[in-house]
């Protein structure tokens, strides 16, 4: 009788299992099933070992049909064209439509122990492979140091549990409110891998910009709003107050951008119109909008407090990580929910990504 009925139990726990791996829910811990793109997402490509580089395991391109995307103006002379790998990833163009981006997925994305997936969103002039796996991609000063690491936040984070994508633009500088909307096709791709309702942001610099827009669903009239999808929010050396730098150093800052004027760096202007030389030039792909945050996603809010990045003109009329006020990065207008503030003393704009004390605080606040 009792062995009856041992086999009875046993036949209704395969049923059960069964029936939970046909419904998509997991027997027992992990994630839900693998979903279905929404129907605004298609995968184009996807390169893994041989072709891919900086410790990532995968990277793959998507394309956003809706129809608000286009391609964004590029400087004449290639200065925020894609480089480097990413060329073969956005399958041989140096100028990518803006409905196109890459997931870069790192190893244990699907293994990892942490229930959370983290999602890193990299700043302007940068990419996912120098922002978070490889400092020293760009060589030295590339990182805001004479001499760069070879690993970053992703693999510091990786090695801890934490399942780690990344998120690659196809602008370098781009629309803060078209990128915010990349932002959520991002967290909808990796929300359709791994079964999971939410994911953490991490926003580094400009970076910040989209993450906010994304959560506080500050979008173009075309966009999709706020989805509930994001767990905790965290700021990197983030303009949350403001992004003065270019304002306050105005044509001196100019200079060093506007072509027309012998300007070859790659970054955000305040102005749209010039005049270099008796010649009035207009370039508003050069310019560059925070927003309220929900009170259901608690915010970090991290700076940098060492005025030192090398090769640049650093901000110094107040203590700065070079680029941005330590104030602004800390500033908690529009932040109903503030999980926390940190300052790193000891590191500047470009190093808020590798340094020792910055990746560890942003792992403590992740976990």
């Amino acid at each position: 009788m009792m062995r009856g009925k041992s086999v009875r139990l046993v036949r209704w726990r395969l049923c059960l299992v069964l029936l939970l791996a046909l419904a998509g829910l997991p027997a027992s811990g992990g994630s839900a099933a693998a979903a279905a793109l929404p129907p605004y997402l298609s995968l184009e490509a996807g390169y893994g070992a041989g072709i891919v580089t900086g410790g990532w395991e995968r990277v793959e391109r998507y394309l956003d049909t809706t129809s608000g995307f286009r391609t964004e103006g590029f400087p004449p002379d290639g200065r925020g064209d894609q480089d480097g790998k990413r060329v073969t990833y956005f399958g041989g163009t140096t100028r990518p439509y803006s409905g196109r981006f890459l997931l870069y997925s790192a190893p244990g994305w699907n293994t990892g122990s942490r229930p959370t997936p983290v999602l890193l969103v990299h700043g302007a002039n940068d990419s996912a492979d120098r922002a978070w796996a490889d400092p020293g991609e760009a060589g030295g000063y590339g990182c805001g140091a004479a001499s760069c690491p070879s690993t970053g936040l992703m693999q510091y984070l990786a090695g801890r549990g934490h399942r780690v994508f990344a998120l690659g633009f196809a602008h370098k500088q781009g629309d803060n409110l078209m990128q915010a909307q990349t932002v959520g096709d991002a967290i909808a791709v990796i929300r359709a891998k791994l079964g999971v309702s939410q994911v953490d942001l991490v926003g580094w610099s400009k970076g910040m910009m989209s993450t906010r827009a994304y959560v506080s669903s500050l979008k173009p009239t075309w966009g999709r709003p706020y989805a509930g999808d994001v767990r905790r929010l965290v700021t990197l050396g983030g303009p949350n107050g403001g992004y003065d730098y270019p304002y306050a150093h105005g044509w001196a800052h100019d200079f060093s951008i506007w072509p027309e004027c012998g300007g070859k760096v790659n970054a955000p202007s305040p102005h749209s119109h010039m005049t270099c030389y008796g010649l009035y030039t207009a370039h508003p792909e050069f310019s560059m909008t925070p927003a309220g945050v929900p009170a259901a996603v608690p915010t970090y809010l991290l700076a940098g407090g060492s005025a030192d990045v090398l090769g640049i003109f650093n901000e110094n009329r107040g203590p700065s990580d070079g680029v941005v006020f330590t104030s602004s990065a800390l500033d908690t207008a529009g932040i109903p929910t503030v999980g926390g503030r940190a300052t790193i003393t000891g590191a500047n704009h470009l190093e808020l990504g590798w340094h020792s004390a910055a990746t560890a605080q942003t792992a403590a606040w992740l976990s």
